[in-house]
């Protein structure tokens, strides 16, 4: 089982933003939006401040694949 990613990326389609956009305004490094893009893991911390950024749950930005 791994984690998807996909849910984010239509996420920021749906409010006109990009991956720069997402690291300006969540505070992460250029590195974990890499990891993210690639679904690799991530630490907790960086998913919360996706989700503060986004105003979102985590539910609504990743999910389990089998």
């Amino acid at each position: 089982m791994e984690l998807s990613y996909n849910k984010l990326w239509k996420l920021l389609i749906d409010k006109n933003m990009n991956k720069q956009d997402l690291q300006r305004i969540s505070g992460i490094s250029s590195a974990s939006v890499a990891k993210l893009g690639q679904n690799k893991n991530v630490t907790t911390n960086v998913l919360l401040k996706i989700c503060d950024a986004l105003d979102c749950d985590i539910s609504d930005i990743c999910e389990v694949e089998k």
